[in-house]
């Protein structure tokens, strides 16, 4: 048995912010928890009304964002456009999506550990997708959840929007078995044809054109067809418990989207899946984004499969829709949705269940605040390109190392690749951002410290590239010996390009790495924050 997850903020039971009693806890990450939660009768306390209560359930989820510790402006900036999503869900003709009631924010010195926290009120889940496929291959409700998650992507794309992360942990179910799509963490409004997300995804939910698609500094480009793969993904998961792409792990099922994609492989669906869903799924993953069919398309063939109508609903206008360019992108810094590691369906336990996010944790990227994610840790004003912030922080976070920081991580990236995630080392047979040999980044490619199937091929996609890095130099750091001289940090970068070994034996860094070390202490003082070692 799995012991349980930390919680990122504990709460105790019983404890009260604005209107909102504390119950039991449902699902932590790393940048966040949440707690189910009662509407309890105003009393004297000034901060105990709930707006609109009218419109409010008595129960919650009341998730809890450390951010006492973040600057005065990054705590603005995320409560002012998490109330600008409240405006606009609030006026959404019957959304598909988890809706944020309110914002708060945590007044209580006597509580430190809690004392200026955010927190979101959001429409209080029973279940995840994720967790019902878990119990059930193949549930006899699939074909009903899946028009109405097709249903709020389709009011998603006419807003103007891309959800940019469906897979089954991102559909939360109510209490009624209907499904709300959730977790906007790599959502983004349309420029045209295109928006901008971070180059953070779930490899298995990723379209082929995007798993080596170049990285900009506003991030990666991206369609609504990027969404219809996904759906297509999910629709044949739901429907016959596997996935459309062969692979026992999500590394080798990349691959084999990558060599469909390329025109060496044929997509072989499961002969479970029934002749209308295989047309449809079929249409959804076609090699290209532009052969792809269309969402509204798309909804009304799966409409047509399932005998469902989806509620007509005014769209909003184009100014409203750019309140929800804010909002979402807003709480994304703030994992909106649930987005935490463990669903423990509203038990006390807390134990760690389903419904993880992929990548790096619980923050979106836009132009403005990826500039400014993790800023405590790493300087924003030296060059450390916006679309790989989130990436490095939440990858040094995960390692609890003092010598791992954000800043090495970063330093290791520019003087191994200068941030190019397409570099090509033939001649070293190393490949992307990290510089990765294959045969070596086997090892540290699943975070759950199992070693690949399979020696993997370029190209590796930076959300592969950098955690793994960081898990490597979490395995370095306690084998190099104490009594080194030297910047510890500086040797655990040459550990990564020699061994640790190596290091230990040369009693520091070799002389054949004395230049490296060099480059790398230098952008470390570049990239680490006044007052941080």
């Amino acid at each position: 048995m799995t012991e349980p997850e930390p919680y990122a903020v504990r709460v105790p039971r019983g404890y009260r912010v604005g209107g909102w009693e504390v119950r039991e806890p449902i699902a932590t990450g790393a940048f966040g928890s949440v707690y189910a939660a009662r509407r309890h009768p105003p009393d004297n306390d000034a901060h105990a009304d709930v707006p609109d209560a009218s419109d409010v359930p008595v129960t919650a989820a009341l998730k809890f964002l450390p951010t006492g510790t973040r600057t005065p402006r990054q705590l603005t900036h995320l409560r002012e456009l998490a109330e600008r999503e409240v405006e606009l869900l609030s006026r959404l003709s019957s959304p598909r999506l988890i809706r944020l009631y309110e914002t708060l924010t945590v007044d209580d010195p006597s509580r430190p550990e809690l004392d200026g926290a955010t927190v979101l009120v959001l429409e209080k889940a029973d279940d995840s997708l994720s967790a019902l496929l878990k119990r059930a291959a193949a549930p006899t409700a699939g074909p009903a959840l899946l028009a109405q998650v097709c249903a709020g992507l389709a009011q998603l794309h006419g807003a103007g929007w891309v959800h940019g992360d469906l897979k089954p942990a991102n559909v939360l179910l109510m209490k009624d078995g209907s499904a709300r799509l959730a977790d906007f963490n790599m959502a983004a409004e349309l420029e045209g044809t295109h928006a901008y997300t971070p180059a953070f995804s779930t490899p298995d939910y990723t379209p082929p054109e995007l798993l080596w698609a170049e990285i900009g500094e506003r991030g990666r480009r991206i369609r609504p067809s990027a969404d219809v793969w996904a759906f297509g993904v999910l629709a044949h998961l739901v429907l016959t418990g596997s996935f459309p792409l062969p692979g026992g792990t999500p590394t080798a099922r990349r691959d084999a989207a990558v060599a469909y994609a390329r025109g060496t492989a044929e997509l072989r669906l499961s002969p479970e899946l029934p002749a209308p869903w295989r047309e449809i799924v079929g249409a959804c993953l076609a090699r290209t984004h532009a052969d792809r069919i269309g969402t509204e398309d798309l909804l009304r063939r799966v409409e047509t499969v399932t005998g469902t109508t989806t509620p007509s609903s005014r769209r909003p206008s184009r100014r409203r829709t750019t309140v929800l360019a804010g909002a979402l992108t807003a709480v994304a810094l703030a994992a909106l949705g649930y987005g935490v590691s463990a669903w423990t369906g509203g038990g006390d336990s807390g134990n760690s269940g389903d419904g993880k996010t992929g990548g790096a944790g619980g923050a979106s990227v836009t132009a403005d605040t990826t500039a400014q994610y993790g800023a405590v840790e790493l300087r924003t004003d030296k060059g450390v390109p916006a679309a790989y912030r989130l990436l490095i922080v939440e990858t040094a976070r995960d390692c609890r190392q003092s010598s791992v920081t954000a800043s090495l991580i970063a330093a290791m990236l520019k003087v191994e690749s200068d941030f190019d995630p397409g570099l090509s080392d033939p001649a070293r047979n190393e490949y992307g951002i990290a510089r990765w040999t294959p045969s070596v980044l086997r090892w540290w490619m699943n975070a759950d410290g199992t070693p690949g199937e399979t020696v993997p091929s370029p190209p590796f996609p930076p959300a592969e590239s950098i955690p793994a890095m960081g898990r490597y130099l979490c395995w370095i750091a306690p084998r190099l010996n104490d009594q080194l001289p030297g910047d510890r940090r500086v040797l655990v970068a040459v550990a990564y390009r020699t061994s640790w070994d190596n290091v230990n034996k040369a009693g520091g860094v070799p002389p054949k790495n004395r230049d490296y070390a060099t480059r790398i202490a230098h952008y470390l003082k570049e990239y680490t924050p006044p007052g941080r070692t």
